[in-house]
């Protein structure tokens, strides 16, 4: 069973680490921008920045699962 359903669980777990990742760093940038006093304009930007990287990841996935679906 393992060896059928391989790429499956390689790709959720790719997937899952990424997702984990993604809010360890958010945790750490909220960190150091708490304790360093950041303006929140400087607060805006920086979690902006880290959303469109997500985002970007989330459209990727989509963008894969839509032309594997398709036969691209």
């Amino acid at each position: 069973m393992l060896a059928e359903n391989f790429e499956l669980i390689e790709s959720i777990m790719l997937y899952g680490g990424l997702f984990i990742l993604f809010v360890l760093m958010s945790f750490a940038v909220h960190d150091v921008l708490s304790k360093n006093n950041v303006p929140l304009i400087g607060r805006v930007v920086t979690y902006g920045v880290l959303g469109l990287g997500a985002i970007g990841f989330l459209a990727k996935g989509i963008i894969e699962w839509f032309w594997l679906s398709t036969g691209v």
